[in-house]
């Protein structure tokens, strides 16, 4: 059990921290002072802050064990934030029922089951902070994203309803990026799709993992203390006006003689 419940440092798990915004995420707080540790499948680089476990956060078991052992070696969990996500490119009609399993599972129940093993244990303490990464995606309709997009929309509806029921004890608060320059970003688009989609948004590029990172620093602060359920779209002006970023889409389907 704890040895260090007096250490000013707080005890902050994200998910998904091997890369991208989850890793930006890491090394912010870790520069606070901050004790992080990494639940992904992959490991981190090298100079990765704190402590990484192997976890897939689809598998509820995996993700209780993991919530379980850091809560025990540490006493108390103060922020934890469901970041590890997944995509794929794909039509409507071309998803197949692996596809969208494996996307919601990550997306949707990843955070469901990290949150609620999370609360079990900030509960008693009456104290802590639950995040989440969302998506402009889950907010309106974006062309070949169907799955991503659905488990994007409920991770928002899983912030309004964990809030609701842990005030006034616990907050939540999920960021809602647009397009976010990350390894997922580029391992999907080439350069000219990327140019695409820079040319949809009004601040004109992608943004920096290090710019969301920086909203999970300041909802997890005291500065945020009044704020829980509520999402906080990060996108350099890409939904504030009637275009949106998406690439062109391939020839439509044609639809079967009735």
């Amino acid at each position: 059990m704890a040895t260090d419940l007096d250490d000013p440092s707080r005890i902050v798990i994200v998910s998904g921290a091997s890369s991208g915004i989850g890793e930006a995420t890491a090394r912010h707080f870790a520069a606070g002072g901050d004790h992080v540790v990494n639940l992904d499948v992959r490991p981190p680089a090298a100079d990765a802050p704190g402590q990484w476990i192997e976890v897939d956060v689809a598998d509820w078991s995996d993700v209780e064990r993991a919530v379980a052992a850091v809560h025990d070696e540490h006493g108390r969990l103060d922020v934890v934030i469901a970041n590890a996500g997944i995509s794929l490119r794909h039509g409507v009609l071309d998803i197949t029922e692996a596809q969208a399993r494996r996307t919601l599972e990550v997306n949707l129940l990843g955070v469901l089951a990290l949150w609620r093993a999370a609360a079990e244990r900030m509960l008693p303490r009456r104290k802590g902070v639950l995040l989440a990464t969302a998506s402009v995606n889950g907010t309106r309709g974006y062309p070949l994203y169907a799955d991503y997009n659905a488990s994007k929309a409920g991770v928002a509806s899983l912030c309004q309803t964990f809030g609701l029921e842990l005030a006034p004890w616990i907050r939540t608060a999920c960021v809602t990026p647009g397009a976010v320059l990350t390894p997922m970003q580029r391992a999907e688009y080439t350069d000219e799709m990327l140019a695409e989609v820079n040319a949809c948004i009004p601040m004109r590029r992608h943004a920096d993992p290090a710019e969301i990172a920086a909203m999970f620093h300041f909802l997890a602060s005291d500065q945020a203390r009044f704020i829980t359920g509520q999402e906080f779209v990060v996108d350099g002006g890409e939904t504030a006006g009637a275009t949106t970023a998406f690439l062109a889409l391939p020839d439509k389907p044609t639809p079967p003689r009735t």
